[in-house]
C-alpha cells in the first residue's frame, strides 16, 4: 500500500514536470521538422545524463536539433569540429604562461559547457577522442595539476558519418561503451522535405523560445530517477542484455556471430532510459513497452559482430531483434 502511495506521488509529479518537457520539445520542433526519434532520444540523454552518439549522413539537422536545444534550455552550447589536426587541449584547455607575471594560469575549452557538439568525432585521432572520456565518465577535466568540476546538466553529443572512411579513425570501444545510446538518423519522408522548404526555404527561418532553465532539467532528472521499475522488468532487463552473451540460453544460435555482448553498463543504462520514458509519457512506473522501445539504441553499439556475421550481411540490430523477440517478457 505504502509502495502504491508512493508511485502515485512519483506520478503526479512526473506528470507536472513533463508537461515542461513537451513545451520543451514543441518549441524545438518548431525549428526541425520530423526526427521525431533523434529528438525523444535527445531528451531522454537530459533526463539521464547519458551521452548519445548520433550516426547520419550530413544535412540531417543533428547539429541544429542538438543548438535549437541548447537554445530553448537557456543552457550553454559548444560546438566543436573534429579534424586530424586537433590536439586534446584543443578541448579541455590548457595552461598558459604569463611572462608578465612567471605564473601559469588555466584557458578553459569548449568542453566547459552544459551541451557539448562533437562534431564528425570519427575525424579526430585516438588520443583527442580519448580526451573526452573523463568528462564524459566523471563529469570533471584534470589541466595541468587542476581538476575542474563540468557545468550541469553536462551533455556531449557527437556525430559521425557512416559512409565516409577516408580520414577517420574508429572510435576506441572504452569510449564507445560511455554513450548511452548510438541514435541512427535517417532522411525525412517526402511531406517531412515539403515542410523543411517551407520552412527554411524562403525568409526567415523560424526560431525556439526558451521554456526550460537548466534547473528545470536538473529537477526533472531528480524525479526520473525515482520512477519505479518492477523486479519482474529488471529481470527482463537483465535477461535481455545477457543473452546478448549467452544466445543459446534463448534457443537463438548466433553464438558465432557475437563477438562479444554487451556490459553491466548497458543494464544500467536500458533502466534508465526506460525511467525516463516513463516520466516523459507522465508515468510514475516503467513498463516493458519502455524497455522495448529504447533497447536497440542502448545495445547497438554494445554488441561486436564476428566477422562472420559481416560476411553473413548481418547487423547488431537485426540479432538484437531477434533477441527480443525470443527473450520472454513479464
Amino acid at each position: 500500500m505504502a509502495q502504491a502511495t508512493e508511485i502515485v506521488k512519483i506520478a503526479t509529479r512526473a506528470k507536472e514536470e513533463s508537461e515542461l518537457f513537451a513545451k520543451a520539445l514543441a518549441e524545438v520542433k518548431r525549428v526541425i521538422v520530423g526526427q521525431d526519434l533523434l529528438l525523444d532520444r535527445l531528451m531522454i540523454g537530459m533526463l539521464t545524463q547519458g551521452h548519445l552518439l548520433l550516426e547520419g549522413v550530413p544535412g540531417l539537422a543533428k547539429t541544429l536539433a542538438v543548438k535549437t536545444l541548447a537554445s530553448v534550455l537557456q543552457a550553454r552550447f559548444s560546438r566543436v569540429q573534429f579534424t586530424p589536426d586537433l590536439l586534446p587541449a584543443d578541448i579541455v584547455g590548457t595552461r598558459i604562461y604569463n611572462q608578465k607575471t612567471g605564473d601559469f594560469s588555466v584557458t578553459k575549452g569548449p568542453i566547459f559547457a552544459n551541451l557539448v557538439l562533437a562534431d564528425e568525432i570519427n575525424r579526430a585521432p585516438a588520443k583527442v577522442q580519448s580526451a573526452l572520456l573523463e568528462a564524459m565518465q566523471e563529469r570533471q577535466v584534470t589541466i595541468g595539476t587542476e581538476t575542474f568540476q563540468l557545468p550541469e546538466p553536462f551533455l556531449v553529443l557527437a556525430t559521425q558519418n557512416p559512409i565516409e572512411t577516408e580520414g577517420t579513425y574508429p572510435l576506441p570501444e572504452a569510449q564507445v561503451d560511455r554513450f548511452m545510446m548510438k541514435v541512427l538518423v535517417t532522411y525525412p519522408t517526402r511531406d517531412e522535405e515539403m515542410e523543411i522548404l517551407n520552412r527554411h526555404g524562403s525568409g526567415e527561418p523560424p526560431e525556439a523560445k526558451a521554456v526550460l532553465r537548466p534547473r528545470d532539467v536538473l529537477e526533472a532528472r531528480a524525479t526520473a530517477r525515482e520512477i519505479y521499475v518492477d523486479d519482474k522488468v529488471k529481470r527482463y532487463i537483465v535477461d535481455l542484455v545477457f543473452a546478448t552473451r549467452e544466445p543459446e540460453s534463448v534457443g537463438l544460435s548466433i553464438r558465432s556471430l557475437i563477438e562479444y555482448g554487451a556490459s553491466p553498463r548497458a543494464s544500467l543504462w536500458l533502466t534508465a532510459a526506460a525511467k525516463a520514458q516513463a516520466f516523459l509519457a507522465g508515468r510514475g512506473f516503467a513498463t516493458p513497452d519502455d524497455v522495448r522501445s529504447v533497447v536497440h539504441d542502448v545495445l547497438r553499439h554494445r554488441v561486436l559482430l564476428t566477422y562472420e556475421a559481416e560476411a553473413e550481411g548481418k547487423t547488431a540490430d537485426d540479432l538484437i531483434g531477434e533477441i527480443v523477440t525470443r527473450v520472454k517478457v513479464p
